[in-house]
């Protein structure tokens, strides 16, 4: 008699999460290519024979945790920008949204910022190279609408002030913890504080 084959078990949802929350871990300590998926078995608990029955090499898992951030990061701001709001609350919301997608990404985060430029040179990446020219479009025309208003000052270099903000804002990555002592809006509100309101007293 022919022998049955055994059905395959479709890997859970929560399983593959559970895992790609792991792996992201450890590509931010360690870097994408001093990772091997042996060591992201290891951190899971698991064979890494086993992991391959959930993805088929450990640059299918990065893709995944890059893409997921980037598609819940534009999200967020598409709906910012889609709101119509004035130049400065546009800021304010955009660095709110940021903050939060530190919140709920802090790993990936961190991984964008250590691998993205030469990640993006391989055709499979290619869409990290579109999302920052999306990014710093976003970014940049917002401060221009802001200068041709009048809502900042008229002498505020643009491109300076973006990449400021950009790597002031993104940097909390290495030292944000979720579920710390202040939210992420809490710190939004902050920083943005400093930033357009300044932290001295008028003397």
């Amino acid at each position: 008699m022919p022998t049955k084959k055994k059905p395959q078990v479709t890997p859970s949802p929560e399983r593959r999460r559970e895992l790609l929350a792991t792996a992201a871990e450890v590509f931010a300590a360690q870097g994408y290519n001093a990772t091997t998926v042996r060591k992201i078995a290891d951190a899971a608990g698991m064979l890494a024979g086993s992991l391959y029955y959930h993805f088929d090499s450990k640059e299918s898992m990065l893709d995944e945790i890059l893409s997921t951030f980037l598609t819940e990061l534009w999200e967020g701001y598409d709906t910012v920008l889609a709101a119509g709001l004035a130049p400065r609350r546009t800021i304010e919301a955009l660095v709110t949204e940021s903050f939060r997608e530190i919140d709920r990404h802090r790993a990936a985060v961190a991984i964008y910022q250590k691998e993205a430029r030469h990640l993006a040179d391989q055709p499979r990446f290619q869409y990290l190279a579109d999302s920052q020219q999306k990014f710093e479009k976003a970014w940049l025309g917002t401060l221009e609408r802001g200068v041709a208003d009048h809502s900042f000052r008229a002498d505020l270099d643009i491109r300076l002030t973006y990449r400021f903000v950009r790597d002031t804002v993104w940097v909390a990555a290495s030292w944000y913890r979720p579920g710390g002592l202040h939210s992420p809006e809490e710190i939004a509100r902050q920083y943005l504080s400093m930033v357009l309101d300044g932290i001295a007293l008028d003397t």
